[in-house]
C-alpha cells in the first residue's frame, strides 16, 4: 500500500507576514495612545495653574502682624496692685529729683565759674573798693563776699571787738561769706547721693514683692505654669531696672558736681584772700 505524499509547509512566509502586520498595527496606535494621554494629563496641570494663580494675590495682601507686649509699663501699671504702683511712684518722684538737681546744681556752676573770671577782671583794676563792688554783679557771690569784708572793717570801730585785731576780725568775716556761698552751693547734692544709694533698693522691693505674686499664683493655680510666672516675674524685673536706672544718672551727677563744685570753690577761695588783703591795704592807706 502506497502512501499520500504530504504537501509542503509554507509557514516560514505567512509568520513573517502576520510579525510584520503586528509591527506596522503596533506602529499606528502609538500616536493615539501618547494623544490621548496627553488630553487626560493637560486638565490635571490646568488646575494647578489656576490654584497658583489664585494664591499669588493671597500672598501679595499678607500683613505683618504685630503683638502687644503684655509686660511693659502701661500693663505694669494696670495689673500691679497697690504696693507695685507705690514703688513705681516712689522711683519715678526720685528721677525727677535727682534730674531736677542737677540741671539747677551745673547751671549755678556754670554761672558761678563765669562770675569769677569777670571779678577777675573788673574788681582789682578799680580805683577804690566802692566801685569795685559796683563793678560786680549785682546779687552774686561775689559781691556777697565783698560787702562782707567791708562790713566787717566797718564794724571793727566797736567796743566789742576792740580785743580782736582788724586782721584776724577781716579774715574771720571773709571766710564764713565763703563759707556761706559753698554751702549753697552744695545744696541738693545730699539729694543726689540719697538716691543713687537707696534706689537699687527700692527696685529691689518692687522685685521681690513681683517673685512673692508669682509665687502665690503658682499656689492657687497648683502648677507650675509660664502664664502664671511669666507677668510677675516680668514686672519684677522691670522694677530693678527702673530702679537701676534712676540710681546710675544720680551717682554720676553726684561725682561731677562734687568735683566741679571743688574747682569752682578754688576760684571763690582765691578771690576772698585777695579781697582781705585788699581791705589790710586799704586800711594801712587811710591810716
Amino acid at each position: 500500500m502506497l502512501s499520500r505524499p504530504h504537501a509542503p509547509r509554507r509557514s516560514g512566509p505567512t509568520a513573517w507576514a502576520a510579525l510584520a502586520l503586528a509591527l506596522a498595527l503596533v506602529a499606528s496606535l502609538t500616536p493615539a495612545v501618547a494623544m490621548a494621554q496627553e488630553s487626560a494629563s493637560a486638565p490635571l496641570a490646568q488646575p494647578a495653574t489656576a490654584t497658583a494663580t489664585v494664591a499669588t494675590p493671597a500672598a501679595a495682601t499678607v500683613t505683618k502682624e504685630t503683638v502687644e507686649n503684655p509686660y511693659d509699663l502701661k500693663h505694669l501699671w494696670a495689673q500691679g496692685d497697690i504696693v507695685a504702683r507705690g514703688t513705681l511712684i516712689i522711683l519715678v518722684i526720685m528721677s525727677f529729683a535727682s534730674w531736677y538737681i542737677l540741671v539747677t546744681k551745673l547751671f549755678e556752676s556754670f554761672k558761678l565759674s563765669a562770675e569769677a573770671r569777670a571779678a577777675r577782671k573788673t574788681f582789682f583794676k578799680s580805683a577804690t573798693l566802692p566801685d569795685g563792688i559796683k563793678s560786680l554783679k549785682g546779687g552774686s557771690a561775689f559781691q556777697f563776699i565783698a560787702e562782707s569784708g567791708v562790713d566787717a572793717g566797718k564794724d571793727h570801730a566797736g567796743e566789742l571787738t576792740a580785743n580782736i585785731d582788724r586782721n584776724t576780725w577781716v579774715g574771720m568775716s571773709v571766710q564764713r561769706a565763703i563759707e556761706n556761698v559753698q554751702s549753697r552751693l552744695q545744696d541738693g547734692l545730699a539729694v543726689l547721693a540719697t538716691v543713687g544709694s537707696t534706689a537699687p533698693f527700692v527696685g529691689l522691693f518692687g522685685t521681690v514683692w513681683g517673685i512673692l505674686n508669682a509665687l502665690t499664683a503658682i499656689g492657687i493655680a497648683g502648677q507650675a505654669s509660664i502664664d502664671k510666672v511669666a507677668g510677675p516675674v516680668g514686672e519684677s524685673l522691670l522694677m530693678t531696672a527702673i530702679g537701676l536706672a534712676v540710681a546710675v544718672p544720680a551717682v554720676l551727677g553726684y561725682n561731677w558736681l562734687v568735683r566741679r563744685n571743688k574747682v569752682t570753690m578754688e576760684s571763690v577761695r582765691s578771690f576772698g584772700a585777695d579781697l582781705h588783703g585788699e581791705l589790710l591795704g586799704s586800711r594801712a592807706t587811710a591810716r
